[in-house]
């Protein structure tokens, strides 16, 4: 019978692989040389001339993408080099509420490392893009659909924003079930639909939410919305998000404060979801000009035809 010595308990078992993943970032325009350099500094391979001995052979040198990508430190040369020449960058998935601003989609894009805060909110104010993509409006701010997204790490904030742009006139397609209309009159539905995805809270009152500052409007009446407030208080004078409006936030100059200023503010105030430009976009017909919340629990609200019926103290405040 043969002997086997000298084996401790450790026989036939795998030197474990190092799955450690390092950020690793290849800028537009670097040559192979260079990207072996780095990945030599990262440690992320031994022998750097064996690197682009490999690449070379494979006809590879030019194949290197840009981008920002998460490597193992155990990943084989191979794998490295597919990895890098087919351009699998690091993914990140962001989830856009409905009803964020403009700031908080730039706060969750910066935190899921997708795109820096201020760079994408230079992008949503540029006038320059939104004409370029047929808005009437001086910027992005409305039309950045609230959905799941998944980007690569690092991206163009340009690029980040365009997409949420063209997923919106996905959706405003969709639901419209129509010939899109100018964009000034889908600016206005836009508008009403940012105020409207900030009011309501059970979907099934949306649509009536919609045909109260409708009725408001056609009779030349104040929209007279809390969240217009709101806006002012949060996104324009920086304040914190208040929990209740006191009557004189109601008296704040500002062109965006439905209760000073007839008609539709200048702007959306927020970027609706799917419910509320349903709302718009197919309003049922009522003759409601008042709503207000009964129940802080379930959202629910009561609808009046005159002040006379709509009566209570405060003034109840939804949104973040």
């Amino acid at each position: 019978m043969l002997a086997i010595v000298g084996l401790g308990s450790s026989c036939g078992a795998e030197k474990p692989i190092n799955t450690e993943e390092i950020r690793f970032v290849v800028e537009k325009g670097s040559s192979a040389n260079s990207v072996a350099a780095d990945l030599s500094s990262a440690g992320l391979i031994r022998n750097k001339g064996l690197f682009l001995a490999v690449i070379k052979l494979k006809g590879l040198e030019d194949e290197i993408k840009a981008g920002t990508y998460r490597i193992s430190m155990g990943n084989s040369l191979s794998s490295l080099i597919s990895i890098l020449t087919e351009g699998r960058v690091s993914q990140r998935r962001v989830t856009i509420p409905e009803g964020s601003t403009s700031r908080i989609v730039a706060e969750l894009l910066e935190e899921a490392m997708i795109c820096d805060r201020q760079a994408f909110l230079d992008v949503v104010g540029s006038r320059d893009l939104a004409e370029s993509l047929s808005l009437a409006a001086s910027g992005l701010e409305g039309f950045l659909y609230p959905d799941t997204y998944i980007f690569p790490e690092d991206s163009e904030a340009t690029r980040v924003a365009e997409r949420m742009v063209a997923r919106f006139f996905a959706k405003y397609d969709e639901l419209n079930g129509q010939v899109r209309p100018e964009a000034r009159v889908v600016m206005d539905q836009v508008i009403l639909a940012s105020i409207v995805e900030r009011e309501y809270r059970l979907a099934s009152e949306a649509g009536l939410i919609a045909s109260v500052f409708k009725n408001r409007i056609s009779i030349d009446m104040p929209l007279q919305s809390c969240a217009t407030v709101v806006y002012v208080i949060t996104e324009k004078l920086g304040k914190e998000h208040p929990s209740v409006l006191n009557y004189s936030d109601l008296e704040i100059s500002d062109p965006y404060n439905s209760y000073i200023y007839k008609g539709l503010p200048p702007g959306p105030i927020s970027n609706p979801g799917e419910q509320a430009l349903k709302a718009v976009l197919n309003t049922p017909k009522s003759e409601y000009l008042y709503f207000r919340l009964i129940n802080a629990e379930d959202g629910s609200h009561r609808f009046s035809k005159s002040f006379e019926e709509h009566t209570g103290d405060g003034i109840p405040v939804k949104g973040f």
